[in-house]
């Protein structure tokens, strides 16, 4: 078996034990406590028609956690046709003027199409230079689709990183995150300008409460240089999300948004104890190998440890 390696998150896997497999997880919801010194990990993989793979064994998997393999597997568990929890997040500030009408026409196919009334709810938030519930949890549709569509540019600043862990912390932090797959839908160009918080208290607090990030982001205009691609890239690796364009054709970016309902839908949990924990809030890279079988491994790309 020929293993490559693929960069991940939050918590890590490798030299495991098997944990029951409990199958889908909508009717008995799995739940389990982490302490301080066990690390969690959502992925999920796909293989070469990005179908995805949902007979992942541990022993298929191996992970390093700074280099290390992890001192003890907690559990490994597959989790099957979950709900989701999502937050539709829409950048007010000027520089999103020319995108506004493309981005509102994601949102809604979003709301409108994709999201199972049955099961699914999320919440539509703007932010500029300070952030605004249009409208809370819900599954409807046209209550969604009536609050996406009335957000409006208006020239401010912007708190990207302020918004997403506002967002994390008392959104999907009132939630139990073990029983839904959680995700920040968001529209930006990345360019943050007046967050008091940097983007690593940002993702830690996406990492705390499982929520990844997806981001539909403006090309930046011809021969101008901007920092966004960068920030965006950065906080969709960190929370394993994914960046797309929101210049694609409708097809494709419903496409996307389908693929982004899999994912999510049809994950692995991971928990374990890595070989070296020390509280010094310092970057922990995360490196997952993966079989032949698989093509692709969706997952963050590291933590950071809790701090004194």
């Amino acid at each position: 078996m020929r293993l490559r390696p693929i960069f991940a998150a939050f918590s890590a896997f490798a030299l495991f034990c098997d944990a029951p497999n409990t199958g889908s997880q909508t009717a008995t919801p799995y739940s389990m406590k982490v302490d301080v010194d066990e690390v969690e990990l959502t992925l999920h993989a796909t293989d070469a028609q990005g179908l995805p793979v949902n007979n992942l064994r541990s022993d298929e998997l191996t992970l390093l956690d700074n280099e290390h393999p992890p001192r003890r597997i907690v559990a490994f568990q597959s989790l099957r046709d979950l709900p989701i929890r999502a937050g539709i997040l829409i950048d007010t500030s000027s520089s999103m003027e020319q995108t506004r009408p493309a981005d509102q026409a994601i949102a809604l196919a979003y709301a409108q199409r994709i999201l199972e009334q049955k099961t699914d709810q999320a919440f539509v938030m703007s932010f500029g230079r300070r952030y605004q519930m249009r409208q809370s949890w819900s599954s409807d549709p046209v209550t969604l689709a009536s609050a996406i569509r009335q957000v409006n540019i208006s020239p401010s600043t912007t708190t990207i990183f302020d918004a997403i862990y506002a967002t994390c912390r008392y959104q999907f932090g009132k939630l139990p995150h073990d029983t839904s797959g959680n995700f920040i839908l968001l529209f930006s160009d990345g360019e943050d300008d007046a967050s008091y918080l940097p983007l690593q208290t940002a993702a830690d607090m996406c990492q705390k409460t499982n929520t990844a990030i997806y981001v539909f982001r403006a090309d930046a205009p011809s021969g101008s240089f901007s920092s966004g691609l960068g920030i965006l890239s950065q906080l969709a690796t960190l929370t394993g999300g994914r960046v797309f364009r929101d210049s694609a054709s409708p097809s494709e970016i419903e496409e996307d948004l389908r693929i982004i309902q899999a994912n999510l839908r049809n994950q692995y949990r991971l928990i374990y104890n890595p070989a070296e924990m020390k509280h010094d809030g310092a970057f922990h890279r995360i490196v997952i190998l993966s079989p032949d079988r698989v093509a692709t491994v969706n997952v963050r790309s590291g933590y950071y440890a809790p701090a004194h």
